[in-house]
């Protein structure tokens, strides 16, 4: 097959479009022909040399796909050679082939193209943990999303509103706050005009805080939490080190929480197959009819992954950036 491979660790320019083995299903596992796969800042930090796979995953780039299931493994017995599906990764996406749990598949359901569909994934699985597994949030409550126009940012708003939560939103410019509230955010804030805490304590403070900064926004995130609030740390954009005003989170009485999902178990309690299942049985049916659907600024073909993170890294994308085999 061919895959992206890396030529060392640096910018864009060392993922070389090569040949490699072709993988092989073991026990619980499936084979996929990959049709696309969606693109992750994890991929970028990997690519750098920062974020290396989890023991004994596929040291190639990608964290979810979707195509069609060619060969399984042995003890699979869910699934058909030929289905159309998506699937939870912990590498090997950028690829024509790939190897992924059976407990970390879902179906692709009719009517939604495969290209579409490897956008899902991984934002299905990060959100749905965090704010519902996780958070807990629930109708009524006021959930602050920061970067609203990234991936997580766009599935996110759908979700919480299915959900019948309240959205607030940050983002980084106008245009993209336009493009927040046709999906449903209620309060627009341009992070660099904008004071986010003002406007979310003017709404009553955030039951739940989604978060990709990290360090930076710590202790404006405290500020702005609603009393029994989950502020939910996913990403370290702004710093990995900052300082917890434990007296303030107190007051609210308020829980920080940061969590992954790649270097979760893939099995047992809090694991991906978990959260896969309970993704697929709660979260999918809003995607089956439409209520969440994925949002792609842009589909380029597999071999020029460079240009592709390229993009995700100038900040410019809204919503997710595929590959496509």
């Amino acid at each position: 097959m061919h895959a992206i491979e890396l030529n060392g660790f640096g910018g864009p320019e060392v993922m070389v479009w090569s040949e490699a083995p072709d993988p092989a299903p073991g026990h619980g596992e499936v084979l996929i022909e990959v049709a696309a796969a969606g693109v992750n800042r994890a991929d970028l930090l990997q690519r750098q040399g920062l974020y290396p796979s989890p023991p004994g995953a596929s040291t190639i780039l990608g964290l979810e796909c979707s195509g069609v299931i060619a060969e399984l493994g042995a003890g699979v017995h869910d699934w058909q050679v030929g289905g159309r599906v998506c699937a939870l990764l912990s590498g090997g996406a950028y690829a024509e082939k790939v190897v992924a749990p059976a407990a970390q598949l879902l179906p692709v359901p009719d009517g939604l193209d495969l290209g579409a569909a490897a956008a899902l994934p991984e934002v299905a699985a990060t959100v749905w943990s965090n704010l519902v597994l996780t958070a807990g949030l629930q109708a009524g409550q006021l959930l602050l999303i920061h970067g609203g126009g990234s991936g997580i940012g766009t599935h996110a708003i759908q979700v919480a509103r299915s959900l019948g939560a309240r959205v607030a939103v940050t983002a980084g410019s106008d245009d993209k706050l336009a493009r927040c509230k046709e999906l449903g955010a209620d309060l627009l804030i341009n992070y660099r005009t904008d004071d986010f805490v003002a406007a979310v304590t003017e709404s009553g403070g955030a039951h739940v805080i989604l978060d990709l900064m990290g360090a930076a926004y710590l202790t404006r995130n405290v500020d702005a939490l609603a009393n029994f609030g989950h502020l939910v740390v996913i990403g370290m954009q702004g710093g990995a080190v900052g300082e917890l005003n434990i007296a303030a989170l107190l007051r609210k009485w308020g829980t920080v929480h940061a969590t992954n999902v790649r270097n979760r178990p893939a099995t047992g309690a809090g694991s991906k197959a978990a959260i896969i299942a309970d993704v697929r049985r709660q979260l999918w049916p809003l995607v089956a009819d439409g209520s969440v659907v994925p949002v792609i600024h842009a589909e380029l073909p597999m071999a020029e992954a460079g240009e592709a993170h390229r993009l995700l890294e100038s900040g410019e994308a809204f919503g997710k950036v595929t590959l496509t085999v």
